[in-house]
């Protein structure tokens, strides 16, 4: 692997200020232009447990946090007894000299102990134990304190003056300690031409929607999809969007669909057990052919299951989402900026085909922060209505709005407007939307109406591009995944390279529509096919080979709530090639 590449973890207990180094060392690396990304391993408790940061800051453009730590800070006794064992020669352990002792240590490990309560004078010393060794890392990294003074300036300006220089002190006594005691990493850090920010998944899947043209978003707060909420809360008047927090997922389903009738682009967002209870209403968006977005970001189920924990298990729960047959578009960004990207496509999606779209995101991405360069998002994306009809037409008394037409799609006029008065309702209906359900029935006009919806999916997969593979064509082994899987996949390439195996990938994200026949070209066209993905069942696995006929070689599956490390696909593809191995499941080693 080349360039710089440098992982830190950070591990504690809730309460102790994990994030806020955590924040102070992401600002540092990006402002130096340099790829980075996080995962926080938490629990959801407000005091105490075990929570374990990575943070990983990269030279070339990396995806995941990565398989190696090359500094761990121990903010308990916890984090030294549970990790120390992962450190490798060459890494550094810093931990409180005054209330932690370390174990054994493999060799060429540095143990770097901080008397915290001399170097802090006895002030605060539990609270500023952070501050002194994010100044110790400091120095490790090779950077001047400048650079870490004028980011504590920033971090702590609100809290007033003395607050500034308190933290200032005490960085520079742990930045002066380190100078006197620790060596420094060989490696100097790079400062790369162009600075960047940090965003979280959720932000980027938020912002995408208000570049999107968002003016409607509602929810009811469920993890790990809270972030949007707080999103569209402290920004939405600046966009101009109204925000509202439902009393349960049901109302926020119907009331983001009577929102969209008006003529606004409206969004919503939960996790499995809310998605269970908007699906009624999902159809009832498709019956009356008015255009939402519903975001679900999957974390470990079924039911409550681990509220913290990320998975890949509700892609059946969405492809099942409500009852009959009807059109959705359902789409798994890849990774942050790709979730970015996704909103403007998916909204004139909707919109031009009038039906619900669902996006499934998961934990991983969603409460990743990651390095963005603004220069790369496109704040003012393309903004297609489809046929939407948002003028009055006075006079006008034929207006169909189910018109039977050659594409399926009918002219769809926002309410409220003269001259296109209509009725919409969850019943099915003829073309002057009149209710033909129950008593009304006829057999006919329901066939007819149930095959122009249908119309409008016929062609649909055109109008979307295809995923890409990724890697040499010519590969030992081809691994096939969908949404986040694709980060430990790109960056597992490198390893298995090391390994004598050469392998591409090809991520899938849009489930519906399904590009079969692209898929179907790389299955024939690779030697040996392993699908991945972080659930137990298979579940793309299944819903592929029930469109499309196609088996892979095996499969690398993980279900215990942590994502995949790029080593767990790497040893994976090493075991099917050496053994057959039908079915893998990577060994988690670090445990929160």
């Amino acid at each position: 692997m080349s360039g710089y590449d440098m992982a830190i973890a950070i591990g504690g207990e809730a309460g102790q200020g994990i994030a806020t180094p955590g924040d102070i060392l992401a600002r540092l690396f990006v402002r130096r232009g340099l790829n980075f990304n996080s995962y926080n391993a938490f629990q959801s408790i407000v005091r105490g447990g075990h929570i374990f940061l990575t943070l990983r800051t990269t030279e070339e453009t990396k995806y995941s946090h990565g398989d190696k730590l090359d500094i761990l800070l121990c903010l308990n006794q916890d984090t030294m007894d549970k990790h120390l064992h992962f450190m490798k020669a060459g890494s550094k352990v810093i931990y409180n000299s005054d209330n932690i002792t370390p174990g054994s240590a493999a060799d060429g490990v540095q143990l770097c102990g901080l008397p915290i309560a001399e170097l802090t004078g006895n002030a605060r010393a539990g609270l500023n134990q952070n501050t002194v060794a994010v100044g110790a890392i400091l120095y490790m990294l090779g950077l001047e304190f400048q650079v870490l003074k004028d980011s504590l300036t920033q971090q702590f300006q609100r809290k007033g003056e003395a607050i500034v220089n308190e933290n200032v002190k005490v960085a520079q006594a742990g930045y002066e300690h380190a100078i006197k005691n620790f060596e420094r990493f060989p490696d100097e850090i790079p400062m790369l031409s162009t600075p960047r920010g940090v965003w979280s998944g959720n932000d980027a899947l938020a912002m995408g929607g208000a570049a999107a043209g968002v003016k409607f978003y509602a929810a009811y707060p469920m993890s790990p999809s809270t972030g949007l909420l707080h999103w569209f809360a402290n920004n939405g008047r600046n966009i101009g969007a109204m925000v509202r927090q439902i009393e349960d997922e049901i109302g926020v389903a119907n009331i983001v669909i009577g929102a969209a009738h008006t003529g606004a682009r409206t969004l919503s967002a939960t996790s499995g057990g809310g998605f269970a209870l908007m699906t009624e209403a999902i159809g009832a968006s498709s019956m009356m052919e008015i255009p939402t977005v519903y975001i679900d970001v999957m974390r470990a189920g079924p039911s409550t299951g681990v509220p913290t924990k990320t998975e890949q298990g509700d892609l059946w729960q969405a492809l099942g989402a409500s009852q009959g047959d009807f059109q959705r578009f359902i789409a798994a960004p890849l990774h942050a900026q790709d979730a970015f990207n996704l909103m403007a496509e998916i909204f004139n999606l909707t919109d031009r085909f009038q039906c619900p779209a669902i996006v499934l995101s998961d934990l991983l991405i969603s409460e990743g922060h990651y390095s963005v360069d603004p220069e790369e998002l496109d704040f003012f994306p393309t903004i297609d209505r489809g046929s939407t009809i948002t003028e009055h037409a006075v006079g006008k008394t034929d207006y169909l709005r189910y018109k039977f037409t050659e594409s399926g799609i009918s002219p769809r006029a926002v309410a409220g407007l003269e001259g296109y008065v209509h009725v919409v309702a969850t019943d099915e209906h003829e073309e002057n939307s009149g209710l033909i359900s129950d008593e009304f029935t006829n057999p006919h006009k329901r066939r007819a109406m149930v095959e122009k919806r249908s119309r409008k999916f016929e062609n649909i997969v055109a109008e979307i591009a295809p995923p890409e593979l990724v890697g040499p064509a010519d590969a030992d082994v081809t691994m096939i995944g969908w949404g986040s899987t694709f980060a430990a996949m790109h960056d597992s390439l490198a390893l298995l390279t090391d390994r004598g195996i050469t392998a591409n990938f090809l991520s899938v994200k849009w489930i519906v529509p399904l590009h079969a026949d692209k898929i179907a070209e790389v299955f024939a066209n690779a030697k040996r096919t392993i699908i991945v993905e972080n659930n137990q069942s298979g579940q793309f696995a299944r819903y592929l080979r029930g469109e499309t006929g196609l088996v892979p070689d095996g499969h690398i599956r993980k279900y215990d709530g942590e994502p995949f490390m790029p080593h767990h696909i790497a040893d994976g593809v090493e075991d099917n090639l050496k053994n057959n191995t039908e079915q893998f499941i990577p060994f988690q080693e670090i445990v929160v």
